[in-house]
């Protein structure tokens, strides 16, 4: 395997550097397999880089092997070793003795670390990473490398690490083909695809394989390659195309990351030449096993479809009366055969909705299409759930579908890509959202969690990953904000989206600022040559709140979708108020917001359990940051806070705007010291320009609108355009 470090692209948080602590010290490698190749390669470029050395030692092989220089003889610092490769060193048989004693006698036994879980120990001067697994050697390399030095200082018991959700995928909206509106990336604001380019593949795929490096770092374990709206050519890369999808996967193998598709339920008449894709029909059926078969051939380690379906004019089992539950059931068993599984997804609505009828909610949409089917599905489907019911705004309530559908695999999907949040031309660190997103109840304080629902699993709660949640959810979902771009993301601090991401599918009860502090000392602060602490204290000024920034000079308590139709960046209060999307905010002389109650509205607050159910239905009780999503009420309406609604918009929309100045003026005292390149100095500074232009035109456009809706003026007496 050619490891890849492009010059030219930012190396993101896996700068050579964060190798040093590993690069100088003695390590052994025990074990054998494509994964463990990895972790022995990683671990050769870094010693040759630092001076240490490595031995890989495969058990049952002619003996072992020095990969770069002689200082591998025993002792060694660090060894990183497979539990059934025996004989283990002495202090390895300690470590694993320790952590068998340590989970008790009803644990001790057979794959107690799991399939990508490792322990990690620090015994005699020696650091130890053990797995049952060779993904989970994979995973214990990286999180030595977020150690640092730490990884070798004082004795550590054995320490178990193991990821809460069994699957962590991405999902990419690339084209295959340029899309005439959409170009080569749906909603991507970082550059071109690093897959496709102008309808073939692009022909450096080493930037493939350094990405999905940079994801096997973050814990991802799972991508598609392809935009889930599939169009005549990208319809292909299931058939006459699989070879490059195929030469995709091959890039990404040696980091763990499986491949899927997103496939048109249309296929078997597109590329099967079938007169019909009804689900139920015996060809139909025959079609999709022989041309899956025919996919696993070719791909062996292939993760599954992603089917958008019935949907935004996308086809689907409607059109032959058959439901969601019987489309996906065929492609399901289809994949079963293999392990693979499908992502279907629950973005089902109306998108030619009346705009006069208000008796219609697109927020009920995906509820009142999947909640009656639970049960239905087959084990290998995994309903695919945005985490709001409208579309990935920037403050929504939770879903109520995640909760309604208990004998169902259900999957979170978040966006990364920031299509509603500054498309990544304003610094809106997203972690804090999610967060709040995984941590929610549906039930109350006593229930489970969004991310129990999607099938986390604590360390202590047992089980593998193979019952109903928690521990046989769907996992979690993000639509990848990556593109060609030099800094992967456009902006270069959204970078830390995209590895907060993958840290919180991992472990969803991490604390946001601990990912960010991980982010930066990892992206940051190994190569500054300034102040590393100042560095992290003023990347914590700007981005610990940004999410909430980006929310108080955009649309105001919940009501959402103000922005400037098709393209969605910047304001336009009423673009979207009379077409039939179904996004409306319902703003008149009197009030504004949306009538959601069971007692006056559109009874969206009936799909949620108790005592959510209640919480929202009340106009005392509902919470102010959602106000507007779930009641109409008058702009004098006095708000928890103790502001009126009028009031509120007016004050947040000016205060957004001089913490955005604040966030400028933080990012400036960072000229010149060394703490970050002058280049990506030079390109945050241009962007946070643009964040400050953008949030005064959205305060003006809201502020000004509001006043001549509503009559009411500033009680602060600040002009407003």
């Amino acid at each position: 395997m050619t490891l890849y470090e492009p010059a030219d692209v930012h190396p993101a948080w896996l700068p050579p550097e964060v190798f040093r602590a590993i690069g100088s010290r003695r390590t052994l490698v025990r074990g054998d397999g494509p994964l463990v190749d990895t972790v022995g390669e990683e671990v050769a470029r870094a010693c040759a880089r630092y001076g240490g050395g490595v031995r890989h030692s495969a058990p049952g092989g002619t003996g072992d092997r020095d990969t770069h220089g002689d200082r591998t003889g025993e002792p060694f610092d660090l060894v990183f070793a497979l539990s059934a490769a025996g004989p283990l060193p002495a202090v390895v048989e300690t470590v694993q003795a320790e952590f068998r004693r340590r989970r008790g006698p009803g644990e001790s036994g057979g794959r107690a670390i799991g399939d990508e879980g490792f322990v990690i120990a620090r015994h005699d001067g020696v650091t130890v990473v053990l797995a049952d697994e060779a993904a989970g050697l994979l995973h214990g390399l990286f999180h030595v490398v977020r150690l640092g030095e730490t990884a070798f200082g004082a004795a550590r018991p054995p320490e178990h690490h193991r990821p809460a959700m069994p699957r962590r995928m991405l999902d990419h909206w690339d084209h295959v083909d340029v899309h005439p509106v959409m170009g080569q990336v749906e909603r991507g604001y970082a550059g071109g695809s690093i897959f496709w380019r102008d309808g073939a593949p692009r022909g450096d795929l080493g930037r493939v394989r350094a990405y999905g490096r940079l994801l096997a770092a973050c814990g991802v374990n799972a991508i598609t390659v392809n935009n889930v709206n599939v169009h005549a050519t990208e319809a292909h890369l299931l058939t006459d195309r699989l070879g490059d999808v195929a030469a995709i996967a091959g890039e990404l193998r040696p980091y763990g990351i499986r491949v899927h598709l997103s496939v048109g339920f249309a296929s078997p008449v597109v590329l099967g030449g079938l007169p019909t894709a009804d689900p139920l029909d015996e060809d139909v059926r025959t079609w999709w096993a022989g041309t899956t078969e025919r996919v696993y051939e070719t791909i062996p380690d292939f993760g599954g479809y992603v089917v958008k379906a019935d949907s935004e004019g996308q086809p689907g089992p409607f059109a032959y009366g058959r439901d969601h539950a019987d489309g996906a059931n065929a492609l399901a068993d289809a994949l079963a055969p293999f392990g693979g599984v499908v992502h279907w997804r629950a973005f089902v609505y109306d998108h030619r909705q009346d705009w006069r009828d208000r008796s219609t909610d697109r927020a009920r949409a995906a509820y009142d299409h999947f909640a009656r089917l639970d049960g239905r599905f087959r084990d290998n489907v995994v309903i695919q759930v945005k985490h709001g019911p409208i579309d990935f705004q920037v403050r929504e309530p939770v879903s109520p579908v995640v909760a309604a559908m208990p004998a169902t695999r259900v999957a979170v999907e978040l966006q990364v890509t920031q299509e509603y949040t500054g498309q990544q031309r304003h610094v809106c660190y997203l972690a804090p959202m999610w967060s709040e997103v995984l941590g929610f109840r549906p039930w109350g304080h006593a229930g489970p969690t969004v991310a129990h629902l999607a099938g986390a699993v604590a360390d202590g709660e047992g089980g593998e990953h193979d019952g109903r949640a928690p521990g046989g959810g769907g996992g979690l979902v993000g639509v990848s904000n990556v593109g060609d771009d030099a800094y992967w993301t456009g902006h270069p601090l959204a970078q830390a989206n995209l590895y907060a991401f993958g840290r919180l599918a991992w472990a969803p009860w991490t604390d946001p600022a601990e990912i960010l502090d991980e982010w930066i000392d990892l992206t940051f602060v190994p190569v500054a040559t300034g102040d590393p602490e100042g560095l992290r204290r003023t990347l914590h000024a700007m981005m610990d709140d940004s999410w909430r920034t980006y929310e108080s000079y955009t649309a105001p308590l919940g009501v959402g979708f103000m922005v400037r139709p098709g393209h969605h960046y910047g304001p336009d209060v009423d673009g979207y108020e009379y077409t039939p999307w179904g996004t409306y905010h319902f703003a008149d002389r009197d009030g504004v917001g949306v009538d959601r109650t069971r007692a006056t509205g559109t009874g969206f607050t009936g799909q949620y359990p108790p005592p959510w159910s209640e919480v929202y239905e009340s106009l005392e009780r509902c919470p102010d940051e959602l106000l507007l999503f779930f009641h109409h009420v008058p702009y004098g309406h006095v708000l928890h806070s103790g502001s009126t609604v009028i009031q509120h918009i007016y004050d947040t929309h000016f205060a957004g705007v001089e913490r955005v100045a604040e966030l400028r003026s933080l990012w400036e005292t960072l000229a010149g010291t060394g703490s970050v390149p002058a280049a990506l100095h030079a390109r945050v500074t241009d962007l946070l320009d643009e964040q400050l232009r953008c949030a005064r035109e959205w305060r003006d456009q809201i502020n000004a609108y509001f006043l001549r809706k509503s009559g009411v003026p500033d009680v602060h007496g600040r002009r407003i355009p």
